[in-house]
């Protein structure tokens, strides 16, 4: 997941489908990370990931610790104006414009007979592989998903779960509300054990780019950590304490927040509660006041070194 300063937002997931998995080449964090850099609008960064897709593939190792994973990718492209689902298949791919309500992805394949735009030769390749019966609307699901297809998405399963959600808050779909879903424990949104979330993200996506904000927490579980705004500038310079490590070391925030949730759990809920409800209390007050450029620069920094004070003290003062 990623944000560029054109107020372009990226988010992908692992899918798996009937395409055999192909030589090391571009993985699904790539193609993100490259649509971003590239991409000044939600339809360019399409574009641009069609084309990458198109020219080097997909594939190789998903992770550090097993190099045997691997997984094709579906993504959720959005900036202030539209949004679209871009999803693949090998070489293959397929993306559909969001027009209207809620739209969220997961782990499966989600495009069925609506569709935009779609790799050349996608539907004729489906027809002679024997993905898809020529007698029905072609529906990329049914053709090219591993599984048995349902006609929705179980409420048990995160994807169903976080539709439901959606579905419920469509005409409140604000900050709050999308934080409030990521900690949502039923059907493993907020995942814990193996596959925990390892960081989490809320963008606001405003036609004024200025004005856009994003929320990060930079730690895991989103259930124990706070949302810090960030608004976008080219000369923000953040904390040196983000750089992740391997080793465990608590002068980053990823170990910081490990080593306090586990020495004073309480603690840090209540402290990160209280700093999450009055940040976003102010990143409100700086979009109604576009005047106050400087402050908006450094909000992120300043809710940066709230927390970072906070387990500084639980960590070297207990």
């Amino acid at each position: 997941m990623g944000a560029n300063e054109f107020g372009v937002v990226i988010g992908n997931e692992a899918v798996y489908s009937k395409e055999p998995d192909g030589p090391p080449a571009l993985l699904g964090m790539d193609l993100l990370r490259l649509g971003l850099e590239r991409g000044k609008t939600a339809r360019a960064a399409v574009d641009t990931i069609a084309s990458l897709l198109e020219a080097f593939g997909q594939g190789g190792g998903c992770s550090a610790d097993n190099s045997s994973w691997t997984y094709h990718n579906s993504f959720l492209i959005a900036d202030a104006k539209e949004a679209w689902v871009l999803e693949t298949a090998g070489k293959w791919w397929i993306a559909e414009k969001i027009t209207d309500g809620i739209r969220n992805i997961s782990n499966d394949l989600s495009i069925r007979t609506k569709f935009d735009l779609t790799a050349e030769g996608l539907i004729d390749y489906a027809k002679e592989k024997g993905y898809w019966d020529s007698s029905q609307p072609f529906n990329f699901i049914k053709a090219f998903s591993m599984g048995r297809v349902k006609d929705k998405p179980s409420p048990y399963s995160r994807e169903g779960r976080c539709r439901i959600l959606l579905e419920e808050n469509n005409n409140t779909v604000a900050p709050q509300v999308m934080m409030d879903i990521l900690r949502d424990h039923d059907a493993g949104v907020c995942m814990h054990g193996g596959f925990r979330s390892t960081s989490s993200m809320v963008s606001r996506i405003d036609s004024n780019k200025e004005l856009t904000v994003h929320w990060f927490t930079g730690t895991p579980n989103p259930c124990q950590s706070f949302f810090k705004p960030l608004f976008m500038a080219p000369t923000t310079e953040l904390p040196s304490q983000l750089q992740a490590t391997l080793a465990p070391d608590p002068n980053t925030l990823w170990w910081g927040h490990e080593l306090v949730k586990e020495k004073s759990p309480k603690r840090l809920n209540v402290t990160l509660s209280n700093l999450e409800k009055q940040y976003l209390k102010t990143a409100k007050e700086l979009i109604a006041h576009p005047e106050r450029d400087a402050q908006r620069k450094s909000l992120f920094n300043e809710a940066f070194n709230a927390e970072w004070a906070f387990y500084k003290k639980e960590i070297y003062e207990k």
